[in-house]
């Protein structure tokens, strides 16, 4: 008897990653379809969506390696499950992470769901750097091999029911490896740029996107002690550690150092700055985690020790885990971290395991 084909849905979105993850799956012999999402209307006259160029690369891409493109709009579904919220953690004065929830309601149900359920798909996959092992009947999601660009960081929101039909089919490459991959196959975008910032928004654009769904209100800039430096254009714009953009360098003492943001006050709409990338007042001992979600829901005994990253590409961090109740967990590093961001995602591992993470909702001082 012939075994059958397994089906896969690859997402794609005209980048190197995914062309390369849905050339893998060919190579492997699986029966592969890619599907486009748009996520965002472009009727902005600022450029800042890119989708029809996306789009036209996915459709080269797929006519290449001559598999069939489906193409679905989440726009609606975007805005209500992932842009609200990011509008909604700003006005709060916090840093959100999109990427981490487009992963956690786009992505890994909606097309998760769309792909399986009515597209009769056995796997989806996507072209993130991570891996799933599976080790005595448990699919565990890991770090992926390039260490610069692995990816799980923005995945810990996933179930390991879900791991079972989901590939990460470039978790094992290097990136440089997958962009001679897709030279070698002749795909034109093999040296296009990897997208960042919000799914759709290039960093740079993300201050002037901004500022057509907040309202700007400028306040003061001030020191920890209370003097006052400058203006700031309205909080949001905003992130703890942020260095650049303040207008205060002149406001310099006899160190000569530069200012950082240390906090933001909702209450008084004021901007606190302190000199020094290693002030004091830009350390915490640890944070308040909120939201956490376990991917295995493995039965952890606290306090436990483990790794955490409180931003990507950031080296893992030392930590103790302490519960809390049902909402909330304590995580007291070994040593001060520098620029911990409410709203910001910690993501906890034992070795090269992601076991899950939250909502960082405090930060405990070092001060």
């Amino acid at each position: 008897m012939i075994k059958q084909k397994k089906k896969v849905i690859v997402a794609m979105s005209g980048g190197v990653d995914s062309s390369v993850a849905a050339w893998l799956l060919k190579e492997q012999a699986y029966l592969v379809e890619g599907l486009f999402m748009k996520n965002w209307e472009e009727d902005d006259k600022e450029n800042y969506c890119h989708a029809s160029k996306d789009l036209n690369d996915t459709e080269n891409v797929c006519k290449k390696l001559n598999i069939y493109l489906h193409k679905i709009n989440f726009s609606q579904e975007y805005w209500e499950k992932v842009f609200k919220n990011f509008l909604n953690t700003h006005k709060k004065g916090h840093t959100p992470n999109p990427d981490i929830l487009c992963n956690k309601e786009i992505k890994f149900k909606l097309f998760f769901n769309y792909a399986i359920k009515h597209l009769n798909a056995d796997y989806i996959a996507t072209g993130h750097y991570a891996q799933i092992s599976k080790n005595n009947g448990t699919n565990y999601l890991l770090k992926g091999i390039d260490s610069n660009k692995d990816q799980s960081y923005f995945l810990y929101t996933l179930k390991g029911c879900q791991l079972k039909n989901i590939l990460f089919p470039i978790g094992a490459l290097k990136k440089k490896k997958v962009r001679m991959i897709a030279k070698k196959i002749g795909l034109k975008i093999a040296e296009k740029k990897d997208s960042t910032g919000i799914c759709f928004i290039g960093p740079k654009n993300i201050n002037t996107f901004l500022s057509n769904y907040l309202k700007e209100k400028s306040g003061n800039i001030i020191t920890v002690q209370g003097e006052i430096l400058g203006k700031h254009d309205g909080l949001f714009y905003y992130t703890l550690g942020q260095r650049k953009g303040l207008k205060i360098g002149g406001m310099k003492n006899k160190c000569n150092m530069p200012w950082y943001v240390v906090e933001k006050n909702i209450r008084t709409n004021s901007l606190i700055v302190a000199q020094g990338l290693n002030n004091p007042y830009l350390m915490s001992i640890g944070l308040i985690a909120e939201k956490i979600n376990w991917i295995n829901n493995m039965k952890f005994k606290f306090p436990f020790l483990c790794k955490v990253k409180t931003r990507y590409r950031q080296n893992d961090i030392s930590c103790q885990i302490k519960y809390m109740d049902n909402f909330y967990l304590k995580v007291l590093f070994n040593f001060p971290v520098i620029s911990i961001t409410p709203g910001q995602s910690i993501v906890f591992y034992l070795s090269d395991i992601c076991i899950g993470g939250g909502i960082i909702k405090y930060k405990l001082p070092l001060l």
